[in-house]
């Protein structure tokens, strides 16, 4: 069992959670006629698989919509596999890594109106993924954040530093 030093994460296993989640993939895209590259790393304490290519529109759809059920279906199809439930992340066409990017901003942004303010700053709502992204940015910024409301309209609260 390859565990990474001092973190507990055992790396063979998220290894082979992308191995089962590129060939879901793999799968899929046949089965679809897209043509991408699959690519698989180990992030922190999650696989991710990155699917490559000029034409996978189709399968981020409007506001990643698409992607995320993708993302479910493929951790299920990992969970069928294994046994055990998948943190794993799917991004298309590099959709989440632009999208990092922009919600790292909006986080930062926020963090600077509450510190301008002193006042708690709601957001809009956001999926699972978004959230996260946005907390780090905030807590990047010296602040604290928390997720507030019920899926699928759960959104992120940015409060004042104490």
């Amino acid at each position: 069992m390859a565990e990474a030093p001092e973190t507990g994460v055992d790396v063979e296993a998220l290894e082979n959670e992308g191995d089962i989640a590129a060939d879901y993939i793999e799968g899929l895209l046949d089965i679809g006629d897209f043509d991408g590259d699959i690519d698989m790393d180990v992030e922190g304490d999650r696989a991710m698989v990155s699917v490559v290519g000029s034409t996978l529109d189709e399968l981020i759809g409007e506001d990643g919509e698409v992607l995320e059920a993708l993302q479910e279906l493929t951790r299920l199809a990992v969970h069928r596999a294994t046994g055990e439930r998948s943190r794993l992340m799917l991004d298309i066409g590099g959709y989440r890594e632009g999208r990092r990017k922009v919600l790292f901003q909006i986080g930062t942004e926020a963090a600077d109106k509450v510190k301008e303010s002193g006042e708690i700053y709601p957001l809009e709502p956001m999926t699972p993924f978004e959230r996260k992204v946005v907390h780090d940015a905030v807590a990047a910024a010296g602040l604290r954040s928390e997720s507030e409301g019920e899926e699928p309209n759960r959104y992120v609260v940015v409060h004042p530093a104490s």
